[in-house]
């Protein structure tokens, strides 16, 4: 195995699995899931948490944002349904067919065009009706113009009508006023279809919130996505109902370790000062790697399981953290960026909040420079280095 002392991203797959399986205990029994692997799987490795979820049952299969991410997936073997929630335009519409891949389909010219370009190709084209009760983003309207446009969609050849769904805005809020507008407005269209004997095998609503909070949203699927790694979609939802293991850790090392004097500009701008003589070390990650740039001088890293304040701005491969209280900090020594050091913890949550950002934007933001490694049974699996070639 490769050691990666500069920077690597360390996955736990038992995490994942654990936090599916409290996920499926929370949600009705018969209901399977779809596993969002978008982005790489929120940074943590698309492919990987796919091959992991490859047998499990009560998967159903994953969703990913553009026909590339589902195509890869292809490429690496895996067999399941893969839903494209995302446009996939024209000029990949082949591909989509000849992948089998799931299409989020909201208007008729699209349907209309995957219909003859199926039917040319003498495949099926599956697709999933999209609503939109309340994101304003993609999906049919919801008023009766939409339920003739769907009806017509029905009719056509070379579609399979595999889907029907939408997406809550408010879920992880603690009022969910608004989501039970889009759940009343998702249930019209549904009854007003099926008196046209419009159905579909698949409904699907719900997100990692309404997993966790919302059961009479369950229908046949449910979309798991920043749950799978062990983060909750907001401070409001019910943690207790689905407890969750952070599945990521990060590690880097100390490249660099001074002291300088009081009075001393630390990194660009000088923006800090400091105010006594002070213990430096350098860590060799910065904001091309995706560590947020808003953390200068607001966030920390633990050494020898303590906190270490970041001095100065983020520059794009380095920083400098404050180690005057940590003693005996040598060349070499761990870092935690992410994660647990002896007794502290360092969550994804906490640097989210000090850079002004939110959990999803951080681990997505993780760039390819970081190497992965994938964690089961306490041993690494696999690494997944982009640059070694």
């Amino acid at each position: 195995m490769k050691q990666y002392s500069r920077v690597c991203e360390r996955v736990d797959l038992d995490a994942i699995f654990y936090n599916f399986q409290m996920m499926k205990a929370n949600i009705k029994d018969g209901v399977q899931m779809i596993a969002v692997i978008k982005t790489d799987g929120y940074g943590h490795g698309a492919v990987q948490i796919a091959r992991l979820l490859e047998p499990v049952d009560y998967i159903w299969g994953y969703a990913v944002a553009t026909l590339d991410e589902a195509v890869a997936l292809r490429k690496n073997e895996i067999k399941k349904p893969i839903l494209v929630l995302g446009c996939i335009f024209p000029d990949q519409w082949e591909a989509m067919i000849e992948n089998e891949v799931r299409m989020t389909t909201y208007t008729v010219e699209m349907a209309k065009g995957v219909s003859n370009l199926a039917v040319k190709m003498g495949k099926d084209a599956y697709i999933h009706i999209k609503l939109d009760t309340g994101m304003s983003r993609l999906g049919f309207q919801i008023h009766e113009d939409s339920v003739d446009a769907i009806e017509e969609i029905s009719k056509m050849p070379g579609l399979k009508l595999e889907g029907m769904f939408t997406h809550f805005a408010k879920a992880d809020e603690t009022d969910k006023a608004y989501t039970d507008v889009q759940i009343g407005k998702y249930n019209y269209m549904r009854d007003e279809l099926k008196k046209r004997g419009v159905t579909f095998p698949i409904y699907h609503c719900s997100n990692s919130a309404g997993i966790i909070d919302i059961k009479k949203a369950n229908m046949d699927l449910v979309r798991a996505g920043i749950s799978i790694y062990g983060l909750y979609p907001s401070e409001e939802v019910e943690k207790k109902n689905v407890p969750l293991r952070p599945a990521m850790e990060l590690i880097s090392h100390v490249s660099y370790v001074k002291t300088v004097p009081e009075g001393t500009p630390v990194s660009y701008g000088g923006t800090y000062v400091t105010e006594k003589e002070t213990s430096l070390a350098t860590i060799p990650v910065g904001y091309g790697d995706g560590y947020p740039r808003s953390l200068s001088n607001k966030g920390y890293v633990l050494i020898h399981g303590k906190k270490a304040p970041i001095r100065g701005r983020v520059c794009m491969d380095q920083f400098m953290v404050d180690v005057t209280d940590i003693p005996d900090v040598k060349f070499g020594d761990k870092v935690t960026l992410v994660g647990k050091d002896g007794d502290e913890f360092l969550p994804v949550e906490t640097l989210s909040d000090l850079s002004g950002r939110f959990n999803y934007e951080f681990v997505c933001d993780l760039g390819k420079r970081i190497p992965r490694e994938y964690i089961q049974n306490g041993q690494v699996i696999e690494q997944v280095d982009y640059f070694d070639v």
